[in-house]
């Protein structure tokens, strides 16, 4: 693939991002403005207000929580050096801060990245997955990572998430009000279904970083086909993984690099890929998808449509692409 198709892929991702983020906040002030008109310029400043907290708590505690919930312990060079050298080097390529590496013990096997911004960094890997990749292939999965970290799109993502819940404190407020007046509930259905709707465009915004965090992995020196079998490990790990372990993590699925939950579907689809058999995927077997239409179910794109992560073999597809 040619520098010129790269960056004409990573102009559309962006273009896509910043349209779903444009048609997020306009949806949320198309609601605001219906509100100050039925109020007559009243409290309505109260619901951005709000939203504005809520995005600052997550932004400020959001690091804590996810240290918390996925039992992050932080790494020394002399605890993990493997991990450590990768790291550096990628930082270094990136030209992003090193961040700070930590490793999770669930047996679930993934990998994520977190923090407020470039300096706050941190990258994590779960101990599932040291247990399955080789090390060219966690190298794909870490460029992965430190492309959240080089785009800044945790952030994004934070304010994204807060966005809706103006909407949704909106449809509260005026369908258990005490107000006579039916335009009061019409406001709060309509504010509901602005939620609705902007929930589908966080879930498009998440799901176009995780294309944009894929495509970093490459430009950062990371063959394709590493990351598409780190993928196709991490998928079939996850399947093979114990209930009550994915049950621990699903809440943090959304930082993950694919959807645990989903990785018997995942798992099915990816290993029509893998045409020998041996568990990895070859360049060869990638570029196939190249010369391949992809034939989604009408199930199949429903159902992306409220994933947080992109369809795995349109993922692949994409990877071909960067061969």
């Amino acid at each position: 693939m040619t520098v010129v198709d790269k960056m004409k892929g990573l102009w559309k991702l962006q273009l896509r991002l910043w349209i779903a983020m444009a048609l997020l906040f306009a949806l949320v002030y198309a609601v605001v403005i219906v509100v100050a008109s039925f109020l007559g310029i009243g409290y309505f400043q109260v619901y951005p207000a709000l939203g504005i907290i809520i995005v600052a708590v997550q932004y400020w505690l959001g690091p804590k929580l996810v240290e918390w919930s996925m039992k992050v312990n932080y790494v020394t060079e002399e605890q993990a050096p493997d991990l450590h050298r990768i790291v550096r080097d990628l930082a270094a390529i990136a030209n992003i801060p090193k961040p700070k590496i930590g490793v999770s013990e669930t047996p679930v096997p993934n990998a994520f990245a977190f923090g407020r911004y470039k300096r706050d960094g941190r990258v994590c890997v779960t101990r599932g997955l040291l247990n399955i990749l080789r090390e060219d292939e966690v190298k794909a999965v870490l460029g992965h990572e430190l492309g959240h970290i080089k785009h800044n799109d945790m952030i994004i993502t934070t304010i994204a998430s807060g966005i809706p819940l103006i909407c949704y404190y909106v449809g509260i407020s005026f369908l258990f009000s005490r107000r006579d007046n039916g335009a009061g509930v019409i406001i709060g259905i309509l504010a509901w279904i602005a939620y609705f709707i902007g929930q589908l465009i966080v879930l498009f915004i998440s799901r176009v970083r995780e294309y944009y965090a894929d495509q970093a992995s490459v430009e950062f020196g990371n063959s394709p086909d590493k990351l598409a079998s780190a993928l196709y490990k991490l998928v079939y790990g996850a399947s093979q993984s114990d209930k009550e372990a994915i049950k621990e993590v699903k809440g943090s699925s959304a930082l993950f690099l694919n959807d645990v939950g989903n990785s018997d579907f995942d798992i099915h689809e990816l290993s029509q890929i893998d045409t020998d058999g041996d568990g990895n995927i070859s360049p060869s077997e990638l570029a196939q998808l190249k010369y391949r239409k992809l034939n989604l179910s009408t199930w199949t794109k429903f159902k992306e449509a409220f994933s947080t992560h992109p369809n795995m073999l349109k993922r692949m597809e994409r990877l071909s692409r960067l061969l």
